[in-house]
């Protein structure tokens, strides 16, 4: 009978189902990084969009940061277009500050004044999803606490990252090697674009079975940057290579190991497992991101 259930489990995780799980979430909608020329905000989300729809991808949220609204209003279009595909919208407070630069009650309140433009663009479907700027949840465990109580309160649950290689590193450079129409430095930003995501799958996998023992349904952390929506397909087409299947934010976050809570005061924040393996004095591999290579790219 043992043998029996053994063999019937093992062809069960043969399926489809059983495939390793992410779900994709952008931040920092309606605008994030430099503008390349010839692009504008909507044009960089109706490419990320179409990719969503022609790789059939699930439900994915954009975080936004309604402030930008205030200096450039037309961006409005990127957030009309998004909800007009289908697609949700979460928190990732108005002005994108740093909670450890801000009091707990000023956080609070900036969170507060994101509400109203989720509400009219969620028209009456539940925006209740917060993603904390930076991945900072609190520099002292005062702060932390207090504010997961207040999101408590309020009905949010908190939008974690589990996988995140630091895409936004490669947008800036973009938009200078498009004004440079240096072809051969976007190619190599591709590249490294890809290797570095390829290799920070493998570094948050291994994690994650270092702290549980298994793979976790991932939560992929991406930006509306103009050089993220050149790259999605691609990054797509990694990741099915790697196993992965495509799932939603709030069912990834169903997954048992996102309830437990660090409760520990990290200043510069970081992904749920990196916050768990601190907690447990559990070494984080070493970053190896390209930083100096992108900032001197097309200079």
């Amino acid at each position: 009978m043992k043998f029996l259930l053994g063999a019937l489990l093992s062809l069960a995780c043969v399926i489809p189902a059983c495939a390793q799980q992410v779900a994709i979430t952008f931040d920092d909608l309606p605008a994030h990084g430099s503008l390349p020329t010839g692009q504008t905000r909507l044009k960089i989300a109706d490419s990320i969009l179409a990719t969503l729809h022609d790789q059939h991808l699930p439900p994915v949220y954009g975080f936004i940061n309604a402030a930008k609204l205030e200096k450039a209003p037309d961006d409005i279009a990127v957030l009309k277009a998004w909800r007009a595909a289908r697609q949700p919208l979460g928190s990732h407070t108005y002005t994108h500050p740093s909670l450890n630069d801000l009091t707990t009650a000023e956080f609070e309140a900036d969170i507060a004044r994101n509400e109203p433009s989720l509400t009219t663009l969620m028209a009456g479907q539940d925006w209740h999803w917060f993603r904390y700027p930076f991945l900072r949840e609190g520099d002292t465990l005062e702060k932390r606490r207090a504010v997961r109580a207040y999101l408590q309160q309020n009905g949010y649950q908190i939008a974690q990252v589990s996988l995140d290689f630091e895409d936004y590193l490669w947008n800036d450079p973009y938009a200078r090697c498009v004004d440079k129409h240096d072809d051969k430095a976007i190619d190599t930003l591709r590249a490294s674009y890809l290797s570095t995501a390829d290799q920070y799958i493998t570094v948050f996998r291994e994690l994650t079975h270092t702290l549980y023992g298994r793979d976790i349904p991932y939560v992929l952390l991406l930006h509306v940057g103009a050089f993220d929506a050149k790259m999605l397909p691609d990054l797509i087409t990694l990741f099915r290579r790697r196993g992965f299947t495509f799932t939603t934010l709030p069912e990834a976050m169903k997954d048992p190991a996102y309830r437990e809570d660090p409760d520990i005061a990290l200043k510069y924040g970081g992904a749920f497992q990196e916050q768990i393996a601190s907690a447990r004095h559990i070494k984080f591999p070493s970053n190896t991101k390209p930083y100096k290579q992108l900032e001197a790219t097309c200079r």
